[in-house]
Parts: C-alpha cells; sequence; structure tokens
C-alpha cells in the first residue's frame, strides 16, 4: 500500500488546481504556473480543499504511480507558494562564479571558463565575499528542473575526498580520506 499516495495534499490560499481531460494536471499559485502529464490509470480529485489522488487498483504499478504523481503535484504546489532554492559554494583557490541575466560564468581551474546558459524558469545570483568561499544561488518554482540544473553545476567540478575541492552544496557533509602520509607509521 502506497502511504505516500494516500495522504492527501492540502491546498493553501490563493492556490488554484485544475485537470484537463487528457489528465494533465495544473497547478496555479502567487509564484506562477506549472503543468504534469498524469497516467491515464490515476484519477486526481478535489474534496474539501484537498487533493486526493486515486488509484484503480493495487497492481505494483499503481501503487508506485500512485505515490509518485502525490509525490508530484505536492511539490508543484509546494512551488507555486513558496518556491525552491538550491546553494551551492565553490571550494577552491582561485575558483569564482559571476552571473550577468541567466548566464553563469565559472572559474574552476581550469584553463577555460565554463559559460553556463541557465532556463528562464531558474534565477541565479552569486556572491563573493572577502575570506568566505563563492557561492552560487539558484531559485525556482519547479523542484526538478532546479535539482536537474544545481546537479549539473555540480559535476562540472564534483568536491574530491581528500581536500575537499570543487562544487558542493551548502551544508553537504563530505566524506574526507586520509592521504598517503597517514598509512607511514
Amino acid at each position: 500500500m502506497s502511504r505516500v499516495g494516500k495522504s492527501p495534499i492540502a491546498l493553501p490560499q490563493g492556490v488554484t488546481i485544475t485537470v484537463s481531460a487528457d489528465n494533465v494536471v495544473t497547478v496555479k499559485g502567487p509564484k506562477g504556473e506549472l503543468h504534469q502529464a498524469v497516467d491515464s490509470d490515476i484519477t486526481v480529485e478535489q474534496e474539501e480543499g484537498n487533493l486526493v489522488v486515486k488509484r484503480p487498483s493495487d497492481q505494483k504499478r499503481h501503487k508506485a504511480l500512485h505515490g509518485l504523481y502525490r509525490a508530484l503535484i505536492n511539490n508543484m504546489v509546494t512551488g507555486v507558494t513558496t518556491g525552491y532554492k538550491v546553494e551551492q559554494e565553490l571550494v577552491g583557490v582561485g575558483y569564482r562564479a559571476t552571473n550577468t541575466g541567466n548566464t553563469l560564468d565559472l572559474v574552476l581551474g581550469y584553463s577555460h571558463h565554463y559559460v553556463f546558459e541557465l532556463p528562464k524558469e531558474i534565477k541565479v545570483s552569486t556572491t563573493a565575499e572577502k575570506g568566505k568561499n563563492p557561492t552560487i544561488i539558484l531559485e525556482s518554482i519547479d523542484k526538478q528542473l532546479i535539482g536537474q540544473v544545481a546537479a549539473k553545476i555540480r559535476s562540472l567540478r564534483a568536491p574530491e575526498p581528500y581536500k575537499g575541492k570543487g562544487i558542493k552544496f551548502v551544508g553537504e557533509v563530505l566524506r574526507r580520506k586520509a592521504g598517503k602520509s597517514a598509512s607511514k607509521k
């Protein structure tokens, strides 16, 4: 039984949800509008200010889709009300990040700059304070898109386990390894 799928989605004030005939859920809120196509077997209904996702049977496939679409719709409701924010920091000597509009320019210790064009749905800002690591701040209403873009940026220079240099999420704890000198006695 899908425990995630069974729980109803609370609809905050100012959020409207419409389900079209071809099973596309549209969520409108104060920050924007998102769309999600839902499998034809899954039904989405509005009951007493809550949204309920229902499945036709207890097949394994239906159980999986039940929880999936409930989580996706809940993420859409959260996105259009509060939005999502991802912060990444660049750890390393000479690492820099600057932005011009939605274009991110990264200096990551390679012989060239990385110029990264972000989707228009994402707002980007960068900070570079003296004595602190440069920070990239991404904001969006689409959780899937912001996660994908953040992962792509991180993959340009993933943190290495010895010194911790690279692009990491703020608050991320990295597993560190001891170097060569730890093995000698």
